[in-house]
């Protein structure tokens, strides 16, 4: 018999023969020993389920059948669905069947297609933000305006939820608005016709430092990438020689997963991997690659993120990051990078639950792994796992993305977050915009009644406790405790304590004024006025225009040589 030269010998061919049965016994024997495993661990978590249920089962009947009062079966079953998820990542959440429908009209973009949005405040939900030219705008609805009653049904003392309800419905309906504004003294009504519309993602991008490109990213809602890179081109157009780009996404808490891919590809190249999600069924994990040619892979680029910038916003930030293709420059981001699904469990109740986790390309997660009253807690270094990005700086896992230039952010000062917080200068802005129909123009817009201001505050009793005050607190209780009488000396230490708080204010005056300013122009030239009035002093972005113009800084934060 013939045999081609890359045949064995037939002695050679009983050996291998024999080492494949060997082999195959051992792979067998492996194989049965782990489906035993498996099965035994199967049935070994199925059990313990059972046994659970059972338990917990009994324990109701227990409770129903024995407790002294009469129990609320719905309130106590979902008091202990809720005790059960709060362990959980805070996105995993029971949707009862009586939620459904807010649910549903807060996870549709368009749900709010009354042309504004609203915070309650002084007991009625007041106008924050209106969009131009939208159906609110066109009936002569101001922000600082209050919505007394929605077709004569009052709003007072409503929750926000129960407010947002109230105020949303379909597309095409006509509802009536008794609004109420600040210095007049009467409610006027305004009929407006709920319409569909898209939220600008891109409420402005323009020139700053002359020869840097700016654009502000909201929201990744539709062509968010097509958006920003029609503003890139229009910018490169008009001043070919751009040093660089600044890409906004500050306050921006995501959106949609494929326009994250788009802005990606829009600096990154062809096929390169942006995020995978990977969960307990390997079956549907998905890879997400960039599918076209990049716009433009050379100019330099700066990201500003900030704790406020989440999911969509990391996967874009953490990107750019991992492949050294720009600086970001800011505070740690957020840290949501989970993927949620809602699940039907019977009688219209449904769950909506975690089922993956993002990875950017270094491999690194972005996902907070600690939360306190369901906001993501900082994780110190050391107990964060290690990744290089392509150039080899060392980045780190669990706890959003950490910036390669930090920067102090405003809301970070107690005393200014307090202002914000208590809504201070919203409402001082309110009061200070009454009876002027017109303002300045955003390069010449000043702010100048600072002790105008100071007046304000102390009118509206400005509620800011420092650790200092509440130690005093505790103090003066303990000591009338103790029959001590110190009541003077107490009184002359509030005193001094609440002209220190003036003093405070008066420190950050620059800041304040910065704030006051931004909501000045947001009243009379809309989202884009409050960017472009922002945009004349942000530390940020002149601390982005320095490094984009300093080619050696720029590459040297790179890690490129």
């Amino acid at each position: 018999m013939l045999r081609s030269l890359e045949d064995p010998p037939p002695i050679i061919t009983h050996i291998l023969i024999v080492k494949s049965m060997k082999r195959s016994f051992w792979l067998l024997s492996f194989l049965s020993l782990s489906l035993v495993f498996t099965s035994w661990t199967s049935t070994r978590q199925d059990f313990e389920i059972s046994k659970n249920l059972e338990i917990f089962s009994n324990l109701y009947k227990e409770l129903n059948s024995g407790y002294v009062d009469e129990l609320d079966a719905g309130k106590l079953m979902r008091d202990g669905v809720d005790a059960m998820l709060n362990n959980l990542d805070p996105y995993t959440n029971y949707i009862a069947e009586s939620d459904i429908e807010n649910y549903r009209l807060n996870r549709d973009a368009t749900s709010n297609n009354l042309g504004f949005e609203f915070k309650k405040i002084d007991e009625y939900p007041t106008v924050v933000e209106l969009y131009q030219g939208q159906t609110a705008d066109k009936g002569g609805v101001k922000i600082g305006d209050q919505v007394i009653a929605v077709d004569n049904k009052e709003l007072k003392n409503k929750s926000e939820d129960e407010m947002a309800y109230i105020l949303r419905g379909a597309a095409g309906t006509q509802v009536e608005l008794t609004m109420r504004r600040p210095g007049q003294n009467s409610d006027y009504k305004v009929k407006i016709n709920r319409q569909e519309f898209e939220i600008p993602n891109v409420p402005y991008s323009g020139l700053v430092g002359d020869d840097v490109a700016y654009i502000s990213l909201t929201t990744f809602s539709s062509e968010a990438g097509k958006n920003i890179g029609d503003a890139f081109r229009n910018l490169r157009r008009d001043k070919p020689d751009l040093k660089g780009v600044i890409i906004d996404l500050r306050g921006n808490g995501g959106g949609y997963l494929h326009e994250a891919v788009n802005i990606c590809n829009l600096f990154i190249p062809r096929n390169e991997l942006v995020v995978t999600n990977r969960g307990k069924v390997k079956e549907k994990d998905q890879a997400f690659r960039t599918q076209t040619p990049s716009l433009d892979e050379k100019i330099p680029l700066a990201v500003l993120i900030d704790k406020f910038s989440a999911s969509a916003s990391e996967i874009v930030s953490g990107t750019i990051q991992d492949y050294d293709r720009g600086v970001l420059i800011g505070q740690r981001s957020f840290g949501k990078g989970l993927v949620q699904n809602t699940a039907e469990i019977g009688y219209n109740n449904r769950l909506k639950l975690t089922t993956a986790r993002y990875y950017i390309p270094s491999g690194r997660c972005i996902q907070g792994v600690e939360y306190k009253n369901g906001e993501p807690v900082d994780i110190p270094d050391n107990r964060r796992a290690v990744f290089k990005t392509r150039n080899g700086r060392t980045v780190l896992d669990g706890g959003g993305v950490a910036p390669d230039i930090k920067m102090e952010q405003a809301n970070n000062i107690p005393v200014v977050k307090a202002l914000m917080e208590q809504d201070i200068i919203f409402r001082y802005v309110t009061e200070y915009c009454k009876g002027k129909e017109k303002m300045a123009e955003i390069k010449t817009l000043t702010f100048n009644d600072f002790d105008g201001f100071l007046a304000f505050v102390q009118k509206e009793n400005f509620v800011f406790r420092t650790a200092s005050e509440k130690l005093l607190e505790q103090f003066k209780q303990k000591a009338m405790e103790e029959g001590y009488a110190i009541d003077n000396d107490m009184k002359n230490m509030e005193t001094a304590l609440n002209r220190a708080q003036v003093e405070l204010i008066k420190k950050h005056k620059d800041l304040i004024v910065k704030l006051i300013e931004k909501e000045i122009a947001g009243r009379y030239y809309y989202a884009n006025g409050r960017v472009q009035m922002g945009l004349l002093r942000d530390p940020e972005v002149l601390e982005a225009i320095k490094v984009l113009k300093d080619p050696a800084r720029y590459q040297q934060i790179l890690g490129k040589k």
